[in-house]
Order: C-alpha cells, then structure tokens, then sequence
C-alpha cells in the first residue's frame, strides 16, 4: 500500500508538469505496467484530479481544469516561492487579498519542512519593501534570492560576478546586509570589501560564485531606513544632473504616478509635495518631470528654467509647422 501511495504522488506530480504524456511514456518512468498507469490514473479521479485521457496512438494524460481545487504537489522552489508570495501580498495592503492571503500562508507554513520554512524566513526577514513601481522588467532566479538572504542572516560574505549597466563583467567580494525589494526590481544592500563602502547591487546582475565565506560582524548600516536609502541611489546619486522640482499635488497623488526608483518624494504642505531626481542632463531632466503629467515649479537648478525655455520654442515651433500657412497668406 505505502510503495502505491508513493507512485499515485509521483505520477501525480508528472501530471501537474502541464504536459501530455502518453501511457507507455508514464509507465516507463513509474517502472510499472500500461495497465497499472491506468488504475493509477482512476485512482486519481476517485480523489477528485481530473484525469484527461484522449484515445489513440498519439494520445494520452493530462491533469484538467476541474470543479473543485484539488490537493497540488511543490517541489521545495516552488514552495518557497508560494509562501513569499503570500507574505507579501499579506502586507501590501491589496484589498481584499490580506486576509485570504493570511489563512492560505498559514496552512503552508503548517506543513512546510524545517528547511523550506528556514529559506523562507530568512528571505522575508532580510527583506526591506520599497513600495510602488511598474511592471517586473528583469526576473530574478528565486534560488539566488534565498542564497542571499541566507548570507545576510548568517552573516557570510558573498562572492559574486556583477554586470555593470554597459554589461562589463567584475568580480565582487562583498558583505551582504539586506535585500530591498520594489515591484520591479530586487536590490542587494552590502559592504564592498575591495571598495570599502557601500553599494548597491541589481539581484537580477548577481552571479553567485561559491565558495563563499568567512562570517563577518555586521556593520552599522549605511542608513535607518534602507527602502529611501536604495530609492535616493537609483533615482538620484546615481546620475550626473541633479534637480528638485515642486509638484502642485499632494504627495499621495504624486505617489501614485512616480515609483520610488524615479524619484524621491516628500510633503510639502497638503497640496504639494517636493520631487528630488536625476537624469543624465537637464534636458533629458525636463522630460522627465513633463511626463508625471502633473503641474510643477522648478526650485533648482535655475538653470533648468532655461532649458524648459528652449524646449518650449522647439514645440512651438513644431505646432507652428504642423498648422501651416495661415488664411490669405503665400
């Protein structure tokens, strides 16, 4: 009964690959009859897994849709992936989903084995939420998300390969801290060794290079709140332009059009707020701020005035082209 039970999980966990196999295909990899792989698969559907089967020589099985969500199968990555998800959607306040979101992680952690729950609370205690932002732009391999965030907790130093932004390669010897996250992008917080100071490190650039080692002390870090410390790095520190601008609406609504890696925000009174930002020079800088769609002074520098100025008569002189001759001229 225990060696049955056993391949009803595995054949069950070939089902869930999303793919068609064929019965010789299954009882091939089980080591068992065609006709076993058929009980097996009845057995299934006595569990409530709809089993398709389609007839023929190029037939064969396939896990369906079915009416009720049936028990599912993880490998180790993919529970860990399940259980960071639900945590984070647990404390980004989506409505509707906290809650739902809560129950479903409680029930995973219950069953999870001391290593995954390991994995997972080391990635969700060395992780600092930096809120807002678009689309993910770049996947991040969840295996090295938990080998950081497990150097983090130990306290080990991290060896690694580093893609610049150009994509020269460098070799890294470096002690990690924390891992910032945004809904685009992961960042890694840490000690460069060689460098001696702090830096900031794109996840989705970083290729572990084991062994790694030795322990270290921590170090005070470079800031308290490490989300505004990462966001002022990415936005601002790391261009050549600097600029600060008024936006002429209240801090939520502007949060709500420009992420934290675009810029860094602050109130400034009720019905404004202060937008601090880079770019690679002041006219790439007034493209920028036109696109928050929102109305804005320029504080500094005053000679951002200027280039608004030039940018201005460059449209209206396209607008000026674009209508043409007026009536009764040419």
């Amino acid at each position: 009964m225990l060696e049955t039970s056993a391949r009803l999980l595995r054949l069950l966990s070939m089902l869930q690959a999303h793919r068609e196999w064929s019965g010789a295909e299954l009882a091939e990899r089980l080591g068992v009859t065609p006709r076993t792989v058929r009980r097996d698969v009845d057995r299934l559907r006595e569990l409530g897994y709809p089993v398709n089967a389609s007839p023929g020589t190029g037939g064969g099985y396939q896990l369906g849709a079915g009416a009720e969500l049936p028990p599912l199968l993880l490998d180790d990555d993919e529970a860990v992936a399940v259980a960071v998800g639900l945590r984070t959607a647990a404390g980004q306040g989506i409505e509707g989903i906290g809650e739902t979101s809560v129950r479903a992680l409680a029930k995973l952690e219950q069953v999870l084995p001391d290593r995954l729950r390991r994995r997972v609370g080391a990635l969700n205690a060395f992780t600092v939420p930096m809120l807002r932002g678009g689309p993910p732009s770049t996947p991040v391999d969840p295996a090295v998300l938990t080998e950081l965030a497990h150097l983090c907790r130990d306290a080990e130093r991290l060896r690694f390969e580093y893609l610049s932004h150009a994509g020269a390669a460098s070799r890294r010897t470096v002690e990690p801290h924390r891992l910032v996250c945004t809904e685009r992008r992961w960042y890694l917080v840490a000690w460069d060794v060689d460098r001696e100071g702090w830096r900031t490190f794109r996840v989705d650039r970083i290729t572990p290079k084991p062994p790694h080692g030795p322990r270290f002390v921590p170090r005070e870090p470079p800031a308290e709140d490490l989300a505004a410390y990462v966001s002022k790095g990415v936005s601002t520190s790391a261009y050549a332009t600097h600029s600060t601008v008024r936006l002429l609406v209240p801090l939520r609504e502007a949060a709500e059009r420009i992420s934290p890696s675009a810029g860094m925000l602050e109130a400034d009174g009720e019905d404004a707020c202060i937008l601090r930002s880079g770019a690679p020079n002041l006219e790439v800088m007034v493209i920028h701020i036109m696109m928050t769609g929102v109305p804005f002074e320029v504080l500094e520098p005053v000679e951002l005035n200027e280039v608004i100025r030039r940018v201005r008569d460059r449209l209206d002189a396209a607008l000026a082209r674009a209508a043409g001759p007026g009536p009764g001229t040419g």
